[in-house]
């Protein structure tokens, strides 16, 4: 375990229709669908799958939450990792051609901008959790069994946490992901997470 940064890049994982309409708030009407088929099929060949991530040491330190690369407190963080002596942190994303389609359609099909906003919150969060299945299978044979994710912004986990994030992944160079004044990522279609990692139970 040391500081070293993997990237990973991932086939397209399974597209989930019941995820897509959930997304975008929408019922399962038959134009509805023949709308998502049409725009997967035009946008998928465009995304692109990848990973950046780290293993690091975390301590409880008074108040805050020691994570290796930056102080936290968030009580909610505290907990969710309570038991977990290392974190896997990671970014995920499937690149600026989402927001590109997304800007594109929006301009003179609202409903359609939509869906591929829907569209996209799917594939990205697809690829995290192909990523967390990936990681809890390889760490099993290190003795070790992963919590579900936690990201800046959930609970009482600042916003803020994105920068040092951003910053420690090197996601910027690594996977092309940037973070403007008001701590939102470009691509928009990205996601930065914490997993747990303790002992696994006999």
């Amino acid at each position: 375990m040391n500081d070293t940064i993997f990237l990973k890049n991932f086939i397209e994982p399974p597209v989930d229709r019941k995820k897509i309409l959930h997304y975008a708030k929408s019922g399962a009407e038959d134009q509805i669908l023949l709308q998502i088929q049409q725009l997967l099929e035009e946008s998928l060949p465009h995304f692109s799958y990848k990973i950046a991530y780290g293993r690091f040491p975390i301590n409880s330190d008074g108040n805050a939450l020691d994570l290796g690369f930056a102080r936290v407190h968030s009580n909610d963080l505290k907990n969710a990792l309570l038991g977990c002596k290392e974190i896997i942190l990671f970014a995920a994303t499937i690149g600026i051609q989402a927001d590109r389609l997304i800007s594109k359609y929006s301009r003179f099909s609202p409903a359609k901008g939509l869906l591929l906003q829907a569209i996209g919150t799917e594939r990205v969060e697809s690829l995290c959790d192909l990523f967390c299945l990936e990681m809890k299978e390889q760490l099993k044979r290190d003795g070790l069994a992963t919590r579900p994710r936690f990201s800046p912004g959930y609970g009482d986990l600042p916003l803020t946490l994105q920068k040092e994030i951003i910053r420690k992944l090197d996601c910027t160079k690594n996977i092309g992901i940037s973070l403007n004044q008001q701590l939102l990522m470009t691509p928009s279609k990205s996601i930065t997470a914490i997993i747990g990692l303790e002992e696994r139970k006999a």
